[in-house]
């Protein structure tokens, strides 16, 4: 199992654009992914559950992911992240 946080620098947080991004890019890995903000957890598979934890610019976020391909995928979420948000 692998974690790191992540504070949003877009001031617009973690909204429609960027989440089916993030979403789209999730799903490239046969890993669980899940996507944590002030102890509520949501599927990173799932936009409506991104979306519903209501990240906001500045807030910090836990990413785990377990299973297959963690690393690699841990990586390239969090490069995901910087670039985009």
């Amino acid at each position: 199992m692998k974690s790191f946080t992540y504070t949003l620098t877009d001031p617009e947080g973690f909204h429609a654009r960027p989440a089916g991004l993030f979403v789209k890019k999730v799903k490239e890995f046969p890993c669980a992914i899940t996507v944590e903000k002030d102890g509520k957890k949501a599927d990173a598979r799932k936009m409506f559950g991104l979306m519903g934890l209501g990240i906001k610019g500045g807030e910090t976020i836990t990413v785990t992911v377990d299973g297959d391909q963690e690393a690699e995928a841990a990586a390239a979420l969090e490069a995901f992240l910087k670039e985009n948000l």
